[in-house]
């Protein structure tokens, strides 16, 4: 299992609850793809450096997690596929 970090951004419309509740459905898919959650940082509501889909903030999250490479391309999908992420980004920790 390989170390990574995903960052997301998520709609700053959306209520700090329903961000926590989001993360944990993220955590619950990352479970059933055989990932083991070791870290959760909420950043909470932050201003973009320039804007993004119209939107100039946005709730920061960053998760760190050991997964199977092969893992990484459902958790990519499905954050693509969601409208309240505005971004996000998955990075192997290196050695």
């Amino acid at each position: 299992m390989r170390d990574y970090e995903l960052m997301t951004i998520h709609r700053p419309d959306l209520a700090e609850d329903d961000v926590e509740k989001k993360i944990g459905e993220l955590e619950e898919f990352l479970a059933s793809s055989e990932a083991e959650v070791t870290k959760r940082d909420l950043w909470g509501k932050r201003r973009f450096a320039y804007e993004i889909d119209h939107l100039s903030e946005g709730y920061y999250t960053v998760v760190t997690f050991k997964a199977e490479p092969r893992a990484i391309g459902g958790v990519d999908r499905m954050l693509s596929l969601a409208d309240e992420v505005v971004r996000h980004k998955i990075v192997h920790l290196g050695e």
